[in-house]
């Protein structure tokens, strides 16, 4: 058993604990019983002797002239007592308790014991301050009242005990070799149990960084398999989400390199000599869109890697009133609508209206509600004449369990064939002429995934020309676990 325990346990030393404190535990308990058995099995061949004894003895008691004798013949009387180790004691008694042979102070049966004519019995006794073994028997005797007569042997327990001790001795000494032995050999074979551990080590040490292709999980024991499926579900997911940093680094920079060409090039323009006050202008408008979209698109790499990152934890959830977060983004977002001249509005469920609460994260949903209202202020077409229109709707059914955020524009629409390629990063629809990321709708689609809600694109209005767009965030509010702030 382990006196000292350590912060970081070892499996060897584990297995090690478990197995020989049993051992070792039993080890008393099988002494104990060995000594028991011992005892058994060396008073049996004594107990036989002092019976063999009681009925010789019992032979030579006889009735004459209605008197009951006891004739021991002188040889037999030393028979009787010539033992080397052990002292040995009898007493014969007649019909009405009278000693006819024998001890006078011989301690005699039980009182409520029943005599029982020519069966032999044992006890254990004392005589004289010295533990006895005793054989007695009644025998029957023909009189005319009918008692019996009483015949026992006695014997002090010294033989016994040497042979319990030598029995002891045989068995128990052997295991003196025998256990440090077999502890030798458990040691030896879990070192060699869990070799399969240290070389799947040695295979995971001298794996080059970049090398995350499965371990072979058939060269590993039934029991370390299970670990070994769980690696390579790791290393799996890990290769993923290698592939997807790089490829959305390499997506990003590719984006990034038009504003700043475009930025390059305006600035060459502006420093050539030959450039009037006209020309620098203009090129310095340029060079200002640029930035802008440069600024525009490194903000929107922020927001999904901020998206993604927590999606890879359990975010923060508390109690978020959806129509009071999308009346504060609309309200955000009215100043940049009227500048490009549109009818932007909030439809829908008032706030504290029963059922718009739903458990989420409110930073991540200000900012999806956001890029809904970008993505569709970018993508229709406004002007003095004809303004386009965006609404922003929040819907909620608190016995059906749903929340529904929609924003919906009056622009061309997006076809049916694109409405799964827009979701994702950078894809952006041929023939629009709007600067843009391509990331809003990915952001989108990473925090709805977040709260457990689904995104459906259709047509706002069908069989009309332009027939707008839809975006419709679908919330199934269930019993995740809310923060009480």
């Amino acid at each position: 058993m382990k006196i000292f325990q350590r912060e970081q346990r070892s499996l060897f030393g584990e297995i090690l604990d478990w197995m020989l404190t049993p051992l070792l535990l039993l080890w008393p308990v099988s002494l104990a019983l060995t000594w028991l058995v011992a005892q058994s099995i060396a008073g049996k061949p004594f107990d036989r002797a002092l019976e063999y004894n009681v009925q010789a003895l019992a032979q030579l008691v006889t009735v004459q002239n209605q008197r009951v004798v006891f004739n021991l013949p002188q040889p037999a009387r030393e028979l009787l007592r010539a033992d080397d180790s052990d002292l040995v004691y009898y007493q014969v008694l007649g019909a009405r308790g009278e000693v006819l042979g024998g001890e006078k102070d011989f301690p005699g049966p039980h009182e409520e014991e029943r005599p029982a004519v020519g069966e032999v019995r044992l006890r254990d006794d004392e005589m004289r301050g010295v533990d006895v073994r005793i054989a007695y028997t009644w025998v029957k005797l023909d009189l005319p009242d009918g008692q019996p007569g009483l015949v026992q042997v006695a014997e002090t327990r010294e033989k016994r005990s040497v042979l319990a001790t030598e029995i002891i001795k045989g068995v128990m000494l052997p295991q003196f070799v025998i256990l440090p032995l077999a502890v030798l050999l458990v040691w030896l074979a879990l070192v060699r149990g869990i070799k399969p551990l240290s070389q799947l080590e040695e295979r995971i040490r001298a794996r080059k960084p970049d090398d995350l292709s499965p371990l072979d999980d058939k060269a590993v024991p039934l029991e370390v398999a299970p670990l070994v499926s769980s690696i390579n579900d790791l290393l799996t997911r890990l290769k993923d989400s290698i592939a997807t940093q790089k490829r959305f680094l390499a997506d990003a920079a590719h984006q990034l390199k038009t504003p700043l060409a475009g930025l390059r090039m305006q600035a060459d323009l502006a420093q050539r000599e030959a450039f009037n006050a006209e020309e620098l202008k203009q090129s310095l408008k340029q060079i200002g869109r640029s930035s802008i979209r440069a600024t525009h698109t490194v903000n929107q790499l922020l927001a999904l890697a901020r998206a993604e990152s927590s999606g890879q934890q359990t975010i923060a959830r508390q109690r978020c009133d959806l129509a009071q977060l999308t009346m504060e983004v609309v309200q955000d977002s009215v100043p940049r609508s009227m500048d490009k001249r549109f009818d932007l509005g909030y439809d829908g469920a008032g706030p504290g209206t029963p059922g718009v609460v739903l458990p989420g994260n409110p930073t991540l949903l200000k900012e999806m509600i956001r890029n809904l209202l970008d993505n569709a202020i970018n993508y229709t077409p406004s002007s003095a004449q004809h303004p386009g229109v965006i609404t922003a709707r929040v819907l909620g059914d608190p016995f059906g369990g749903v929340l529904v955020l929609q924003v919906e524009d009056s622009g061309p629409g997006i076809p049916e064939h694109e409405r799964e390629l827009v979701l994702q990063p950078f894809y952006r629809a041929l023939g629009t002429n709007v600067d843009g990321s391509g990331l809003g709708l990915s952001i989108v689609l990473e925090i709805a995934r977040q709260h457990n809600a689904s995104i459906r694109i259709e047509e706002a209005h069908p069989g009309h020309t332009p027939p707008g767009t839809r975006v419709t965030v679908r919330f199934v509010i269930g019993d995740a676990p809310v923060d009480p702030a």
